[in-house]
């Protein structure tokens, strides 16, 4: 008897334990703040479209791919070399792949983008969500953080970035860091979502590296 309450007792603490992990995890999600405002001291910067851009990396089992998407504008304000607002557009329209040629490679674009008719869903859907953007909600150590909306879905992230300014341009670059695109709404091959594909899945882990360059208003 006291043996079977032993069992009993300790499986009621795994279970309580892996009820809490989860409820932890859960809990550690950032949570989404207002876009941080700029004061009259801050100094203006204006993304360079031309020379920024977001590096990606996706995989899968059977191996990854990796390249790049555009800016179509953005701006970050500076007060004495410390960011104190920004927000950038993302131009979904200009994902590229960087590792496959001809038709491979226009193939998994259109994929990504869902220009595919009937898989539009798929990834990102650009023809319904052209763009993507990020705001800015507040800047410590180096540490950057803001909302981040893709596909209307807007979620909480930050990153470690390194900010340098030489006279009236700025460059701003990531360590690489990652993000869940199931949190937006892009599920296709999901693991975890699809609890039936095997070793057919792709990772919901995106690799992402921020590169921007932004030149005095």
């Amino acid at each position: 008897m006291k043996l079977t309450f032993l069992k009993f007792t300790l499986l009621a603490c795994i279970v309580v334990g892996t009820y809490s992990c989860k409820n932890t995890e859960k809990e550690a999600e950032i949570a989404i703040e207002e876009a941080s405002q700029a004061t009259e001291m801050a100094s203006e910067f204006t993304v360079d479209t031309a020379a920024s851009q977001i590096m990606w990396e996706g995989s899968k089992p059977t191996g990854k791919h990796h390249g790049t998407i555009r800016l179509a504008s953005g701006n970050i304000h500076l007060n004495n070399g410390t960011p104190e607002a920004g927000n950038f557009v993302i131009d979904m329209h200009t994902i590229n792949d960087e590792d496959l040629e001809g038709e491979q490679k226009a193939n998994l674009e259109a994929h990504l983008k869902g220009t595919v008719e009937g898989k539009e869903g798929d990834f990102f859907n650009v023809t319904e969500f052209p763009t993507a953007k990020f705001e800015m909600t507040g800047f410590e150590g180096n540490i950057v953080k803001g909302n981040l909306t893709i596909k209307d879905k807007t979620n909480a992230i930050e990153f470690p970035a390194t900010i340098t300014i030489d006279g009236d341009k700025m460059t701003l670059k990531s360590e690489t860091f990652e993000i869940d695109r199931t949190k937006w709404g892009v599920n296709y091959g999901s693991k975890s979502i699809f609890t039936n594909l095997g070793d057919q899945f792709v990772s919901d882990a995106v690799k992402i590296t921020v590169s921007l360059v932004a030149n005095k208003a």
